[in-house]
């Protein structure tokens, strides 16, 4: 009851940092979730599906920026935080499979485990926001619960992403500077001030006392230098935009004390001096280890000393001159310069930058209407905080290509500068100078505490929660189910069989997450200690926004040549597969209908992973679309399963029902197999004297009473001693020997139906082998087993000298029509 009470009783900031406690623990728990969406490709294609996949020798993807001729992305800090780490964890997996049986390496692993990493990392910013609310006597209650609670922490601190290092990397550096200007501007007072006392002294013995004060007063002017450069170092090498995020923060770590008697403009250049020497022990690591991993510095030559200019990689430099490259950004996106400040920092920090923008706004008509005094020094931490808001972004407005994420840095100083206006609303006092009648409503009715701070909060929240759910379990959310469902398709699969994977309209599928061991390597064998390289046996095939009629002929083409390998020699055995968003079900069951592949190609639907949002493919809100995603039977072509929806009832329930049920199942992403349909037990019409008769004979059967009989009659009329040996000379072989087929037709009418045909099909029995499998006819099959003009010509001049058998065995199964 006591306890009750107490609890109760809490204080507004006690009720806060319980909440925080709270949204800190769900950002630990969303990381063995795992967090299903999927925000951005580059959330594993820039560290973890090449880090993965080179330690683990597993299948993965090499993107261009890790291109060993001009390479992008240095590759020391995901080297330390993944591939160092992932060692101790093998470690333990292989301890833990030998003794107690269990499987730590997979899918899960291959997700959770890295994510974990930078998780641990995020919490930085945390303790960072605290330091400094601590040093300068803030409020880091309501500041760390709007931390723990934004969907930033939430979702982008725990993937890895290369802009959650360097959120970090930029709140660690904020600290320090934070902390070396408190400092600086504390000693600084003192000394000035001891240095009065000391001219003010009238007796020795009172200078000494202050001379000694002054000498023990600490040291400020290099404070955390070599962390300082070692940070700003590391974060460029991360990413080169780290140079617009911490060069405002270095400026004013050299700048603070300037303007006093004590520093002077000497102390300023020898700190950039100082800090720049302190920058190469950092800077020669990186080059030096970016050399080795990309091959353009060997131990050889090292070791020989045959070195050069080209020996060495800046990944930095390559990185500006490729986004200097219009061509290059127009690939990934251009945007107006407007996107970063009207929209990508309202959907990352919803009121708050409302609050943030009105602030700087103020500023600046202050500062235009020469109303100085009302300004904020500069060298104080507001200036500080708003320098490393707005200048990089207004540099980052400048670049054509601008992405949410790329404002992630941005976030430590502005829930730093404006956290308490969630309670306290937009502005606790009047903020303008003239005392308006719009002006006071126009701050009565939005501005003031009574009117926005009771809902700032909650909007923050809601918000906030909204964001996660859709980025973390819906945005893109089957790719990581697909993979895992691939991984156990390829761990049952039988050995010489091949998986192939077509997407559409999804992210690019992480390889690594399948867990397939590379082909590209040796793999070592420890039970004959003997290396090998693993045949590749997965396949896929990424196609992106493509239309549904383009992606039918991709999948017509991939299935042929699968055919023609599987009816080859090597006779290898394949599996087809398609994934593409449900929304999408209706649209290619059109596509199919319009190619008339329905014919030859079987699509069955195995699974449908939910939730799965697309936004290249968004549910359709009205139309006809497929209650039951497997909406379009193939081997019908009516329209069950479908939802009327296009109807226009009157408003009810039922109809809104149905319009519900035909988006929710359009949030999913479909994976289908495709199959071919092969021979297939049809009944020939043959005819004879003149009268056609229908027997329900298979295909098969007939075409063996036909060789039986040709080999007869060929036989009897003597033509196995000068066989017609290619299929071209047929018809010429057919008008030479017209007359000795006549009149042996009339010397055996008993089978007359056949021995006239006899020249003709001794051809067709003599190329059989041949043109029975798709292997002898690959050329042919594979440039137009489709349209098939090349295939159907020779029938039909091959079947006019014949009148007597009119089905041409050996057209494709696959030119069928039902």
């Amino acid at each position: 009851m006591r306890l009750t009470k107490l609890w109760q009783n809490r204080s507004p900031g006690d009720r806060h940092l319980s909440t925080y406690f709270c949204f800190a623990a769900v950002r630990l728990l969303l990381v063995f979730v795992p967090q299903l969406g999927y925000v951005h490709p580059d959330e594993f294609f820039q560290s973890v599906e090449v880090m993965t996949g080179d330690h683990f020798r597993l299948e993965h993807t090499r993107t261009w920026e890790f291109n060993n001729s001009l390479p992008v992305r240095s590759i020391v800090l995901p080297f330390a935080l993944l591939r160092i780490p992932w060692s101790f964890y093998e470690f333990i997996a292989e301890c833990l499979k030998v003794w107690w049986q269990l499987e730590l390496l997979g899918t899960y692993t291959y997700v959770v485990f890295p994510r974990l990493i930078y998780t641990l990392i995020s919490f930085s910013n945390d303790y960072c926001l605290y330091r400094i609310c601590r040093l300068y006597g803030l409020r880091f209650e309501i500041r760390l619960l709007a931390m723990g609670s934004s969907w930033i922490l939430l979702v982008f601190g725990t993937r890895t992403f290369s802009n959650s290092l360097e959120m970090a990397m930029c709140s660690w550096l904020l600290c320090l500077v934070s902390e070396c200007m408190l400092r600086t501007n504390t000693v600084v007072y003192k000394k000035e001030f001891l240095e009065e006392k000391y001219d003010k002294a009238e007796s020795i013995s009172e200078r000494v006392r202050i001379w000694k004060l002054k000498n023990s007063l600490p040291a400020h002017n290099l404070q955390h230098l070599m962390a300082m450069s070692t940070i700003c170092v590391a974060g460029v090498f991360n990413r080169p935009t780290f140079l617009l995020f911490g060069a405002p923060m270095v400026f004013f770590w050299l700048l603070r004390g300037m303007g006093t008697r004590s520093i002077t403009f000497r102390d300023f250049n020898l700190r950039i001096a100082l800090f720049c020497l302190c920058a190469l022990p950092a800077l020669v690591l990186f080059i030096f280890c970016d050399s080795l991993y990309y091959q353009h510095l060997t131990l050889g030559e090292l070791h020989m000393m045959h070195l050069s200019i080209d020996n060495f990689v800046f990944t930095p430099w390559n990185f500006i001159k490729a986004n200097l490259d219009s061509a290059q950004t127009a690939s990934h996106g251009v945007h107006p310069c407007y996107v970063h400040l009207m929209v990508n920092m309202p959907m990352l920090f919803n009121v708050l930058a409302l609050a943030s923008l009105g602030a700087f706004a103020q500023l600046l008509l202050r500062f235009f209407r020469a109303e100085y005094q009302v300004l904020p020094r500069f060298q104080s931490i507001v200036s500080l905080m708003s320098g490393a808001i707005f200048v990089p972004l207004f540099f980052l407005s400048l670049i054509n290509h601008q992405e949410p994420r790329f404002l992630l840095p941005v976030t430590f100083p502005l829930i730093l500068l404006h956290a308490p206006k969630l309670i306290t609303g937009f502005s606790a006092k009047y903020p303008f100078q003239k005392d308006h009648p719009l002006l006071r409503l126009f701050y009565d009715k939005l501005l003031s505490s009574k009117a926005s701070g009771p809902y700032l909060l909650k909007i923050w929240y809601v918000s906030n929660v909204a964001l996660t759910l859709f980025f973390g379990f819906i945005h893109q959310a089957g790719v990581y189910p697909l993979a895992a469902d691939m991984s156990h398709v390829i761990a049952t699969k039988p050995a010489a069989m091949h998986v192939h994977l077509i997407t559409s309209h999804i992210y690019s599928l992480p390889l690594h997450l399948i867990n397939i061991p590379s082909s590209r390597v040796l793999h070592f064998n420890r039970q004959t200690h003997q290396r090998y390289r693993r045949p590749r046996d997965f396949y896929m095939y990424e196609y992106g926004g493509l239309p549904l009629e383009s992606l039918l002929q991709k999948v017509k083409l991939i299935s042929g040549s699968c055919e023609v390998k599987q009816s080859g020699p090597s006779r290898r055995r394949y599996k087809l597969y398609l994934a593409i968003p449900a929304s999408l079900s209706e649209e290619l069951h059109e596509a199919l209908v319009h190619s008339n592949a329905t014919s030859y190609l079987n699509f069955e639907l195995l699974k449908v992973f939910y939730p799965h949002l697309s936004t290249e493919a968004f549910p359709r809100l009205q139309g006809r679309h497929p209650c039951d995603v497997d909406a379009p039977h193939w081997s019908y072509d009516d329209l069950r399963g479908r939802c009327a929806a296009e109807q226009l009832p009157a408003f009810s329930f039922a109809y809104l029902n149905k319009q519900f049920s035909s988006v929710v199942h359009q949030l999913g992403l479909a994976l289908y197999e495709i199959d071919v349909t092969r021979n297939k037990p049809r009944y020939v019409t043959l005819a004879h004297s003149g009268c056609s008769t229908t027997k329900g004979y298979s295909l098969p059967f007939v075409q063996f009473l036909i060789c039986l009989a040709l080999c007869i009659a060929a036989a009897q009329a003597g033509f196995i001693a000068a066989p017609v040996t290619t299929y071209a000379a047929a018809p010429a072989y057919a008008a030479a020997y017209t007359a000795p087929v006549a009149t042996y037709a009339a010397a055996a009418p008993a089978i007359s139906t056949y021995a006239a045909a006899a020249p003709a099909y001794s051809t067709y029995a003599a190329a059989a082998p041949a043109y029975s499998t798709y292997a002898a006819a690959a050329p042919a099959y594979t440039a137009s087993v489709y349209g098939a003009p090349a295939y159907t010509a020779p029938v039909a001049t091959y079947a006019a000298p014949v009148t007597t058998y009119s089905a041409p065995a050996i057209v494709s199964p696959f030119l069928k029509k039902k």
